[in-house]
């Protein structure tokens, strides 16, 4: 039956007719029993068709994706998965149950739906089906080995395939310096989707839009690999493309095989299982094991009916006694097994909440100071019955300042047993204003929870000078430091701010024209107002004060935030009289001649009485 099962498989996944037409349809119907495509933002940050959804330049190369690294082997089973329709939206809608090899964990799936929606947004042509993405995914890394992965669709750990150094697989040297893989001196295969780092170099993706482009993300790995599945120009309804770009993921026929196999199974029918529950694969590539079924009884069969014991031989006749033959032996009757009863599959909770409800907490603090109360919501389902487990993202808005722990503006945790996330202490910065926090399922649309939150000023209700060192400056020269202490009914206020004006008179607060200054600015000109704060004993120093070339009296205006003030007066003393200097004798310049009153020089202006007479006389 397996053999036959096998021959079956192959003969179905190598038709060009049967393949095309199930992609053709897929392309149109978007596939049976799958999940509706995503329509919104399901990673909570970008929208379908936006990002990195570009081809690279370049094209794919003469490479894999893989480095040809080992895959898992596993066939789908015999029996075909149920076809129940799309199912409908509504969450509390109980989720479609089938055989456990068709269950796709619920986040993988996702991130399948949404990389085939972004991929058919920016490249239509290529009629890239979601069920095609699965059929990678399982064999590559059996669905991220289960779903293991956080509700971002990060993987819970690292996915790594074997060292690429030549011993049985690739030799292919690092490439990127152990970043991805943790090797710095080969490459190896990294993420449910099993990329090598120097491919992931060129077609990583960020579909989640947390600003990485994370090969371990379900969401980033599997975009990429539909980009890079439809490089080129392929057309995958067309049975060489498919192929074609299937082989350039991993260069093997038989891979080809059982990735068709696959992408044939999930194209008759899917369901979801909650994250870390899927079917784990057994056989790969790299481990044969000859002998080994092709796969396992499954639990719960039923068991074979006995065959029934032959009747024994007549008894030869006794020459005395005949005796009468033995009657032959019935054969025990067992009744067959009842096939197990399949259980319904639990809806993941992330497809169970309803809505998310704000918590109650008022979130008020001061600046430079955490929040006394924490940032909370209750994820309830459509009965309005709390749900446990359900991923929330926390995301502070752009223009405050408030911080989550380590300084990050969003953080995502789940809900407890009554369905209450509760986000990380939140400390708010030095703006004081009110603002927001949203509360957000990644991977649903539904209405964000908002959170009000209010940062208020420091204040102080009194400040008062330390000292009474009287504040007299001659022109020019240096105040002597001032000390301040601010309190708040009572007690040590730090952190206040605290705005100094250097005034006119105690009945002003407009900044004086001539009065005392704290330097002066870049232009020159003098700095009369400035504003300080008080450290963590209450108390702000007031240095580099000097006083103005005007003589007289001014007022240091000293106010902050809860009504403290106080007002300091300045004096710049007036500038000491110097009397004016006498004038130096030697340094006169002689008086000018005057006439001479005396007897003598009247006399001589008289004639001689012994003078000659003049001949005219």
């Amino acid at each position: 039956m397996a053999a036959q099962f096998g021959r079956r498989l192959r003969r179905g996944a190598t038709s060009g007719a049967i393949v095309a037409a199930a992609v053709a349809a897929l392309a149109a119907s978007q596939g049976p029993g799958a999940i509706p495509p995503p329509t919104d933002n399901l990673s909570g940050d970008s929208a379908i068709g936006a990002g990195d959804a570009t081809e690279p330049a370049g094209g794919i190369g003469d490479g894999s994706a893989t480095g040809d690294s080992p895959y898992y082997t596993d066939l789908p089973p015999l029996n075909t998965p149920n076809r129940p329709g799309a199912l409908p939206t509504a969450p509390q809608v109980p989720i479609v149950t089938g055989p456990a090899e068709a269950g796709i964990p619920a986040t993988v799936l996702a991130a399948y739906r949404r990389a085939e929606a972004s991929v058919r947004a920016s490249d239509p042509s290529c009629n890239l089906p979601w069920q095609l993405l699965a059929g990678i995914g399982k064999v590559e890394s059996g669905q991220a080995r289960g779903g293991r992965v956080d509700g971002n669709g990060t993987t819970l750990s690292p996915i790594l395939g074997p060292v690429l150094n030549g011993v049985g697989f690739a030799n292919i040297s690092d490439t990127d310096d152990g970043a991805f893989d943790g090797d710095a001196t080969h490459d190896r295969a990294v993420g449910p989707m099993q990329f090598i780092p120097s491919t992931w170099a060129t077609w990583g993706q960020d579909a989640n839009g947390d600003g990485k482009k994370d090969p371990n993300n379900i969401y980033d790995a599997a975009q990429a690999a539909g980009m890079y599945l439809c490089a080129g120009g392929r057309n995958l309804a067309i049975k060489a493309d498919l192929d074609r770009a299937i082989l350039s993921y991993n260069r093997s026929t038989e891979y080809l095989t059982t990735v068709l196999s696959w992408f044939e199974y999930y194209g008759r029918g899917t369901h979801t299982v909650p994250d870390g529950t899927g079917l784990l694969p057994v056989d790969r590539s790299d481990r044969p094991a000859p002998g080994r079924p092709l796969r396992p009884t499954e639990p719960g069969s039923p068991s074979p009916t006995p065959a029934p014991e032959r009747p024994s031989p007549r008894p030869t006749p006794s020459p005395t006694v005949p005796s009468k033959p033995a009657e032959p032996t019935k054969p025990p009757v067992t009744e067959p097994s009842r096939p197990p009863v399949a259980k319904p599959v639990e809806v993941p909770p992330t497809l169970r909440v309803s809505r998310l409800k704000a918590g109650t907490a008022v979130l008020t603090t001061v600046t430079e100071s955490a929040f006394a109360e924490a940032a909370t919501v209750t994820a309830v389902d459509a009965s309005g019955r709390p749900v446990a487990g359900v991923s929330v993202r926390f995301e502070l808005p752009a223009t405050t300042d408030a911080r989550f722990p380590a300084g990050a503006t969003t953080v995502t945790v789940t809900t407890g047993a009554d369905g209450v996330a509760e986000a990380p202490a939140l400390r708010a910065g030095e703006k004081a204003e009110p603002f927001t926090v949203r509360a957000t399922v990644p991977g649903r649309s539904l209405p964000a929870a908002e959170l009000k939150a209010t940062v208020e000023v420091r204040k102080a209700g009194a400040l008062a000078r330390v000292g009474d060192a009287d504040l007299t400056a001659a022109p020019g020269a240096s105040y002597a430091d001032v000390t301040v202490e601010a309190r708040l009914d009572g007690a040590l206020a730090a952190g206040v701010t605290v705005t100094a004006v250097v005034t006119d008179a105690e009945d002003s607060a407009e900044q004086s024209a001539d009065g005392p200054s704290f330097g002066k600015d870049a232009a020159g000109n003098p700095i009369r107002t400035k504003v300080l704060k008080t450290d963590d004993r209450g108390r702000v120093s007031i240095k580099d004060l000097v006083a103005g070339e005007k003589a007289g009296s001014y007022v240091l205006l000293l106010t902050a935030p809860g009504g403290g003030t106080a007002k300091l007066t300045l004096t710049v003393s007036a500038p000491a009289t110097t009397p004016p200097a006498s004038p130096d004798p030697t340094g006169s310049p002689d008086p000018a001649p005057t006439a001479d009153p005396s007897p003598t020089a009247s006399g001589s202006a008289s004639a001689s009485p012994t003078a000659s007479p003049s001949p005219s006389a």
